[in-house]
């Protein structure tokens, strides 16, 4: 029996963030997915996905610090990812920021409001390879 993927969403835990989170969750119907706000998040949670998303409502959300942080040190080359928001282009360009060190796949376009999430999680999931 083959294992389903795994797929990992981390959200700062606003309710905006978090119906797109539940959309992309939705969305990756052949992955067993967990969502988790960031506050409560870590490092051993990224450590067994292989498809990771972010998500935050503003730039530089206090509850990022530490996912931030873990990000610095730690290399997931490779493993694709996505970054999405409600609406803010800032918010967007922080989380591409934050995900540069570790060298995980961001997948090209973010998700900046509007438009189809389910759509668009789906085309980052395509990328996830097994």
């Amino acid at each position: 029996m083959e294992a389903k993927k795994t797929a990992l969403i981390v959200t700062d835990g606003q309710v905006s963030v978090q119906k797109l989170a539940d959309s992309i969750a939705s969305a990756l119907e052949d992955f067993a997915v967990s969502v988790v706000p960031a506050g409560a998040f870590k490092g051993t949670h990224i450590l067994g996905a292989g498809l990771v998303f972010f998500g935050a409502e503003q730039a530089n959300p206090p509850t990022f610090n530490y996912l931030h942080k873990v990000l610095r040190h730690i290399n997931l080359v490779g493993r694709p990812c996505g970054v999405f928001s409600p609406a803010s282009g800032e918010a967007v360009e922080y989380l591409i920021n934050m995900v540069k060190d570790s060298e995980l796949t961001l997948y090209g376009d973010a998700f900046s409001g509007g438009g189809d999430i389910t759509g668009w999680a789906r085309k980052v999931a395509v990328q996830f390879k097994s």
